[in-house]
């Protein structure tokens, strides 16, 4: 099995125990979108992610206070914090999307494998602004019916993709974000040439492009402005950073004026 076939096996059984509790229901403070915030930029915005650990890196940093490091991507000027919530390939959880929720105010992405609409509930719940659809983890009907499900519950959606066939299935929604993943999900293989290639297929200029995966250096973040990007996900360097501003300020670079050459 690859690595996303077993993450939806393992999906499918949280979703039937998810089914059959009660959702606890929270008032959370209004923050700004995330398109709002990316917007007009003059330098790269950057999705801040916190994350323990993942199938192909291992453990990455077991130890973080999510709170300490979302006030911290906070301060440093994050467009918004991807929060991991998968437990047993990422040993994240929704409790930790809950307490970041609690602690910035700033848009904050539910970063896991969203198969069904229970899913959504949760993560809207807990403090979520913006829902991940991986297009690879879902069937046609499986994407529309939780994107639609998603945007009527005023939820942004990050449509992921790494492909082609992928890319087309996305535009068929006319996404306000699309989210290229540098990364396959099926062997976990990094390559920065899929931003390269996908972003020249996306011609709508409103449209929000976030290179994510292999972001690592400057000259990645040029690469992904070059291509199109103007906004880039990152976890695993922030993770091991020992100077996240500084980090920070070396990943947010001048973005190029978008239609001049």
């Amino acid at each position: 099995m690859t690595f996303l076939a077993k993450i939806l096996t393992e999906k499918a059984k949280e979703v039937a125990e998810l089914k059959t509790k009660t959702i606890e229901q929270r008032n959370h403070s209004p923050v700004p979108t995330f398109k709002s915030r990316v917007k007009g930029a003059a330098h790269m915005n950057i999705i801040a992610e916190i994350k323990r650990s993942s199938p192909s890196k291992g453990a990455i940093h077991m130890s973080v206070d999510p709170v300490t490091q979302a006030k911290q991507y906070e301060q440093s000027g994050a467009a918004a914090i991807s929060v991991l919530t998968d437990e047993p390939f990422f040993n994240g959880s929704m409790d930790d999307l809950r307490a970041v929720r609690e602690a910035v105010a700033i848009p904050i992405l539910c970063k896991d494998f969203i198969i069904d609409p229970v899913q959504i509930d949760y993560a809207k719940a807990a403090g979520a602004n913006i829902i991940l659809l991986i297009i690879a983890a879902l069937s046609k009907e499986q994407f529309t019916e939780l994107y639609n499900y998603a945007t009527s519950h005023n939820l942004e959606v990050l449509c992921e993709v790494h492909n082609e066939e992928e890319l087309e299935r996305a535009l068929k929604v006319d996404p306000e974000i699309i989210g290229i993943n540098n990364r396959n999900l099926k062997t976990f293989e990094v390559n920065l040439e899929t931003t390269d290639k996908l972003a020249k297929l996306i011609t709508k200029q409103e449209t929000i492009l976030i290179s994510e995966s292999g972001m690592k250096t400057n000259e990645d973040v040029l690469r992904a402005a070059d291509a199109g990007a103007n906004v880039v996900l990152v976890g695993e360097t922030l993770m091991r950073s020992d100077n996240v501003d500084e980090t920070f300020k070396q990943l947010q670079i001048p973005l190029p004026v978008r239609g001049v050459n």
